[in-house]
C-alpha cells in the first residue's frame, strides 16, 4: 500500500513540474517553473534576477533529467517519471545524489536574503511558485512539520531531506510529504 501512495505522490509532484500541462516534462517547463517562481518571488520580468533563476531550472533539465534520455529524445512522460522517480525509494544513495543535488539548487533559489537558511516567507513565496493554489495557512502547516528542529527556519539539511522523502520514501508519516504544502496523495497529517 505505502508504494501506491509513493507512486500517487510523484505523480502530484509531476502535474505540478509539467508547467504546460502537456504531459510531457520538457526543457520548456523547466524555463516556465523558472518564470513563475520568479514572478512568486516579486521579480521583474527580463531581470537579471530571473534569468538567473530561469538558469537554474533549466540546469536541473539539462545536469540531471536530458543525460539520462535516450539520444533524440527531448521529453519524459508522466508514466516514465513515475516510474523512473520510483526507483529512488530503493536506491537511496541515488536518491541522496539527484534529489539533493536538486534541492540544493532550489534552495539557492528560496533562501531569497542567501543566509543558507528558508524562512516561512520564504518557503511559502518559493513553493507557490510550483503550487499556485498553495494558501499561507497550508504553507505554515507543511514548514512546521519540515522544520524537524523547530527553529524556525530550514537548514540546508531540513530542506533537502524534505525534498528527497517527498520524491523517494514509502512512510506515510514522512515529514517530507509536507514538501508540496500538504501531504497530499502519499501521505497522513
Amino acid at each position: 500500500m505505502s508504494n501506491d501512495l509513493l507512486l500517487a505522490r510523484i505523480g502530484y509532484g509531476f502535474d505540478h513540474l509539467d508547467a504546460d500541462g502537456d504531459g510531457r516534462l520538457t526543457e520548456d517547463d523547466h524555463v516556465l517553473m523558472g518564470r513563475s517562481s520568479a514572478r512568486s518571488l516579486g521579480l521583474a520580468e527580463g531581470s537579471a534576477e530571473e534569468a538567473r533563476i530561469v538558469a537554474a531550472y533549466v540546469a536541473i533539465w539539462r545536469d540531471l533529467h536530458l543525460p539520462t534520455l535516450p539520444p533524440g529524445t527531448e521529453a519524459i512522460s508522466r508514466a516514465e517519471f513515475i516510474a523512473s522517480t520510483a526507483t529512488l525509494a530503493d536506491d537511496p544513495a541515488t536518491a541522496q545524489a539527484t534529489v539533493g543535488a536538486v534541492a540544493r539548487a532550489f534552495l539557492s533559489i528560496a533562501d531569497a536574503d542567501g543566509d543558507g537558511r528558508v524562512t516561512p516567507d520564504e518557503f511559502f513565496t518559493f513553493q507557490r511558485g510550483h503550487f499556485p493554489g498553495l494558501d499561507r495557512e497550508t504553507a505554515d502547516i507543511a514548514f512546521g512539520h519540515l522544520d524537524r528542529d523547530g527553529d524556525g527556519t530550514l537548514s540546508l539539511e531540513e530542506f533537502t531531506t524534505a525534498a528527497i522523502e517527498f520524491w523517494s520514501s514509502r512512510d506515510p508519516q514522512a515529514p517530507g510529504n509536507w514538501w508540496a504544502g500538504n501531504p497530499g496523495p502519499g501521505g497522513t497529517a
